[in-house]
């Protein structure tokens, strides 16, 4: 009875709030610090394609990956759709992530959704790309991306401490053409 009494206080709660929230006036200067942030990731965006492999302990598992990454939300994100397909064209991996930029703490995060799991990871950008880390327990994982002259090599890495990085990833696509992904087909106003 007392978790039902809490439910519908929070819905009360969020429900009275929905209209304040909508009444704010957009922070510009944040917004636009968002833009500038995404416009820093432009290298980015379109169509890639081309051979990943993962190494588990029961062998090499290959696939073709393909990604397309694009903006939305009026440039202040950028949203990313990874797929790696077997030989016989069936879908064997799926993820989805949302690049985002917090102008009050100046850092990038990864919100990823893939494999049924979900998380947030600080990013950082590079001079040739990107890395951004997922803790692990006692390890973490670790994806360098490097991106330039329409290829894209990513590395994962398990770091163990004390031991030497374990590379466990690698998928190296090149850029076959732009994208109007995710804008395109979005909802107008009639």
């Amino acid at each position: 009875m007392g978790y039902r009494i809490t439910l519908a206080a929070a819905l009360v709660a969020l429900a009275a709030s929905a209209p304040m929230a909508v009444a704010q006036p957009p922070d510009t200067g944040a917004i636009e610090a968002q833009r500038a942030a995404m416009a820093r990731l432009s290298f980015t965006e379109g169509r890639w394609r081309g051979p990943a492999v993962t190494t588990t302990p029961n062998g090499e598992h290959r696939v073709t990956q393909t990604e397309r990454m694009g903006p939305a939300l009026d440039g202040t994100i950028r949203v990313i759709e990874g797929k790696g397909f077997a030989e016989d064209g069936t879908v064997i991996f799926h993820a989805f992530g949302i690049v985002s930029y917090d102008p009050r703490r100046q850092a990038y995060n990864l919100r990823s959704y893939a494999q049924g799991r979900v998380g947030d990871f600080p990013l950082r950008l590079t001079d040739t790309g990107m890395v951004w880390e997922i803790p692990a327990g006692p390890m973490t994982i670790r994806y360098t991306a490097t991106i330039g002259n329409g290829t894209w090599r990513e590395v994962g890495e398990r770091i163990v401490p004390g031991q030497p990085p374990r590379r466990f990833f690698e998928m190296n696509l090149v850029r076959v053409g732009d994208t109007d992904w995710p804008e395109a087909g979005a909802a107008t106003a009639p």
